[in-house]
């Protein structure tokens, strides 16, 4: 029996959801299941990655208007398309990981499905599923999806089921300790970064890379659209180490004291390798998560990447490099929490 993931990536929407989907499934694969992907073809599908990963994977023609509305009006196109691959095999689970597949294009395909499972973090439509898995972190957490999806679904909420890949489970046993003091920095804005966030911080903060001497780490992911520009620009700034769509991630993330990305799902490989970070939301869905950790003095949030400008960045940076006792605390934090 198979295990369908249906998911989309783009440069507009990321690689995010096809990443820990791609974890979800090498978690399945150890398990014995048979897995195979689902997914619209599109700039920056990662596509080529899900099969360098060893995965099959059914490819959806290509549109042009954004992916996101296009499967939100096109749902029923969608749903059809996805039935033609699945009516061909007994299936044991649907996987679906997409913020425009709703409750409608659920009902439609659960006849040919022994099981539909839902990833989700944005808790505003209704979903037809048996599993539902937000593994982000909320204030209202136990009461986000009430009235949004049956009462036989199980819930499976919370940052202790962030789907983790297992180098991050065997980097955890390898945590260095930490101070507080600032050697290293380590900087991911996820696979695509349309906003170029990356060399935004760069430019921000490369003065006071000089000035305390800091080494740094900055990956980037193939679909990056300025990855040869941030290349060149790493170049030229002493200390600086430049990575695109490295399998290693986490061995980076070890090395550091202190991280800046954004809020997608990659804030649950930093905390659970207890590394500090300040983080810059790059989707609105990550607003919500972003100011709950910070209230909770788990993070470092700046704001929404259209309000955090050059002075900002720089200004924050130098503050914890010489407060050293905030990021100690931060730290330690983390550790309770995860």
């Amino acid at each position: 029996m198979y295990i369908f993931i249906r998911v989309d990536a783009s440069v507009e929407i990321g690689t995010g959801h096809v990443m820990r989907c791609l974890t979800y499934a090498h978690q399945q694969k150890n398990r014995g299941n048979k897995i195979a992907f689902i997914c619209r073809r599109k700039n920056g599908d990662c596509i080529e990655l899900i099969e360098e990963n060893g995965f099959k994977v059914f490819a959806l023609p290509e549109v042009k208007q954004p992916l996101w509305e296009y499967t939100e009006k096109f749902w029923e196109t969608d749903a059809e398309q996805t039935i033609q691959i699945l009516k061909k095999y007994v299936v044991k689970q649907v996987v679906i990981d997409h913020y425009s597949i709703e409750e409608k294009w659920e009902k439609k395909i659960r006849p040919y499905t022994k099981e539909i499972m839902v990833i989700d973090d944005l808790a505003n439509r209704k979903h037809d599923c048996d599993l539902l898995l937000d593994q982000n972190f909320y204030l209202d957490m136990n009461s986000r999806y009430e009235g949004l999806v049956p009462k036989h679904t199980k819930l499976l909420l919370g940052p202790k089921y962030a789907l983790l890949r297992e180098e991050f489970k065997l980097a955890r046993k390898k945590v260095k300790p930490f101070n507080g003091k600032v050697e290293r920095l380590f900087i991911f804005f996820g696979g695509s970064d349309p906003t170029n966030e990356t060399e935004k911080v760069l430019q921000a903060i490369k003065p006071l890379i000089e000035k305390f001497e800091l080494m740094v780490d900055v990956v980037v992911g193939k679909s990056n659209p300025n990855k040869e520009k941030i290349k060149e620009l790493c170049k030229s700034i002493k200390g600086t180490s430049y990575y695109c769509q490295i399998n290693n991630i986490s061995e980076l993330m070890l090395k550091a004291d202190l991280a800046i990305g954004a809020g997608g799902a990659t804030t649950w490989e930093r905390m659970y390798l207890l590394l500090p970070s300040i983080v810059i939301s790059v989707a609105e869905n990550q607003i919500e998560i972003a100011n709950a950790l910070h209230k909770k003095g788990l993070i470092t949030y700046l704001g929404h990447y259209d309000k955090v400008d050059r002075h900002v960045l720089h200004n924050q940076l130098q503050y914890l490099l010489l407060k050293t006792d905030l990021l100690l605390t931060q730290r330690n934090k983390i550790e309770t929490f995860m």
